[in-house]
């Protein structure tokens, strides 16, 4: 692993605009696009426009820098074939962005498998630098902890009992990818999942690394997720609904596959009022960390799915409406 000091940087610089109002000139999310929105404060304003000031040796984004002022945070720059820093060194929750550790590198099947490995996953947005992040802490979903409310019981009881509904894995991962690329976000006019990275997911689906979990009714593919798999280690990524509940019929079938398998936990990235009503918290980096490099050594279960698996949700303690 390379030192902090033989890196290189990107800086993020405060300028001054036209009206003489301090900005800055590197905004790692554009805050429409903000993956991790709630970790900021509140009364920080953003520029709608994202420019980035690179050092003297790289030229990513061609703007107009205004007077620099005070001393500014750094962002590591990757090439292909880099190692990942430490990610003791990510961005921390008084940053603008907690958990951004780098940019650059490759989109390759190694990296990613590398960067999960290390609890690190890229975001970034169209027209910006492959962003690496590992946040602390990290959401992450405990399979024993899912929590089941009486209405989506009842809803999962039905569409098990239903000849005209199923769950299928892997039968239609490109099609979930970009179902869940084209889903409009709130608060947002675009999309995290770039070409790119359907591309690269894609590729780790070929590979076996990546897989979707999907819903079908009459037919019809109404909802899924996808996620990446490294032995046990579970690391869920995006999911979408064409019909009410079908993305939770998804993550359900997941979380029974799981519990059968002895996988114990899906990492949810961030943390969300939605993740935390099913039974997701909070875990530290480091515990992360350490669960992930264990899990990942175990043999990979064999990703398909029988309905024998709902049995592990259907015994969960109910709650109350």
């Amino acid at each position: 692993m390379k030192k902090a000091s033989e890196y290189r940087y990107l800086e993020a610089s405060i300028i001054r605009n036209g009206r003489g109002e301090r900005i800055r000139t590197f905004d790692p999310l554009v805050p429409n696009q903000m993956r991790y929105q709630a970790a900021l404060r509140p009364d920080r304003r953003y520029s709608n426009r994202m420019a980035l000031r690179a050092l003297p040796w790289v030229n990513l984004f061609p703007h107009t820098i205004g007077c620099m002022s005070q001393p500014s945070p750094v962002l590591p720059l990757l090439m292909p074939g880099d190692e990942f820093p430490d990610v003791a060194l990510a961005w921390g929750e008084a940053s603008d962005a907690p958990g951004l550790l780098a940019a650059g590198g490759a989109l390759s099947v190694q990296t990613l498998q590398q960067a999960y490995q290390r609890g690190i996953f890229p975001w970034f947005s169209p027209g910006q630098p492959t962003l690496w992040w590992s946040p602390d802490p990290r959401m992450v979903l405990q399979v024993a902890h899912f929590r089941l409310h009486h209405s989506m019981r009842k809803t999962l009881q039905r569409f098990a009992c239903s000849p005209h509904c199923e769950v299928r894995i892997d039968s239609a991962f490109e099609q979930v990818i970009a179902a869940c690329a084209q889903l409009p976000r709130g608060g947002s006019n675009g999309t995290w999942i770039v070409p790119s990275m359907v591309d690269a997911y894609t590729q780790l689906h070929t590979v076996g690394l990546a897989h979707s979990v999907e819903t079908w009714v009459h037919g019809e593919m109404v909802g899924g997720l996808y996620c990446v798999a490294l032995g046990h280690a579970v690391f869920g990524e995006s999911m979408f609904a064409r019909q009410s509940d079908a993305s939770k019929i998804a993550l359900a079938a997941l979380v029974g596959f799981c519990r059968h398998h002895g996988v114990t936990m899906i990492d949810c990235q961030q943390n969300t009022r939605h993740l935390a009503s099913l039974g997701a918290a909070e875990m530290s980096r480091s515990r992360f960390v350490a669960h992930v490099q264990q899990a990942a050594q175990r043999s990979a279960p064999d990703w398909q799915f029988s309905p024998l698996y709902w049995n592990h949700i259907f015994r969960l303690p109910e709650l109350p409406p």
